[in-house]
């Protein structure tokens, strides 16, 4: 890792680890902080990496749809005091104490909500070291056509796409169905065969610069 990412990451931990008093539920932090770690390490194997993980997907599985990473959760700017050992990473798993996986539900007769995220970094994560964060897109896909009864294609594309800022905050803008990445199931037919699919499928690349993605059918 770069000298800055690794200074923010020991703060994150640290303040994991219950060095720093902290005014809003530790649990909150833990999650996010760890969201930012494992995703910038490429998610490496481990129990706090696979909850973190676990809660990334979940916030892109409707019941709502949520920002992946809410990093303004994690206290980057935080101050602290270095400790011999152990290490930040192992402070890290150690605090992250999670026992359960995230639930979800998914109601019929309720409409879908596309969280904003207005807030945004405790710090200034501008510097291309934190690029991983803004290579996160989620593409909300909504996407059917069939042929009426005049032999006439009908389509409709609702197609959305959330992104993230320079400081980390996260919205919604419009796309289309033919801007969906290629690792999407998503495929659709030549002429006007009828199809229908949605989903919400999410992508990123770790510090590395190694591509990832998920995808989750409703």
């Amino acid at each position: 890792m770069k000298p800055k990412f690794k200074q923010l990451a020991l703060a994150a931990a640290v303040a994991l680890s219950g060095q720093i008093p902290m005014a809003a539920p530790a649990s909150a932090y833990q999650v996010d902080c760890a969201i930012l770690l494992c995703l910038a390490g490429g998610w490496p194997a481990s129990a706090p990496c696979a909850h973190a993980r676990a809660v990334f997907i979940r916030r892109i599985t409707p019941w709502p749809v949520e920002p992946p990473l809410q990093i303004w959760r994690c206290p980057l700017g935080a101050s602290f005091v270095p400790v011999e050992t152990p290490g930040p990473s192992e402070r890290l798993f150690k605090a992250a104490n999670w026992t359960a996986l995230p639930r979800q539900s998914f109601p019929a007769d309720a409409p879908l909500r596309e969280v904003q995220g207005t807030d945004r970094a405790d710090v200034d994560i501008s510097d291309e070291t934190f690029d991983f964060v803004r290579s996160i897109r989620v593409f909300h896909i909504q996407y059917s056509q069939r042929e009426n009864w005049e032999g006439e294609c009908t389509r409709s594309d609702a197609t959305r796409l959330g992104i993230y800022g320079i400081q980390g905050d996260y919205h919604w803008t419009l796309s289309k169905a033919s801007e969906v990445p290629s690792a999407s199931r998503l495929r659709i037919p030549s002429g006007c065969s009828n199809y229908f699919y949605r989903s919400v499928f999410v992508e990123w690349r770790d510090h590395a610069g190694h591509y990832g993605s998920e995808e989750v059918r409703y």
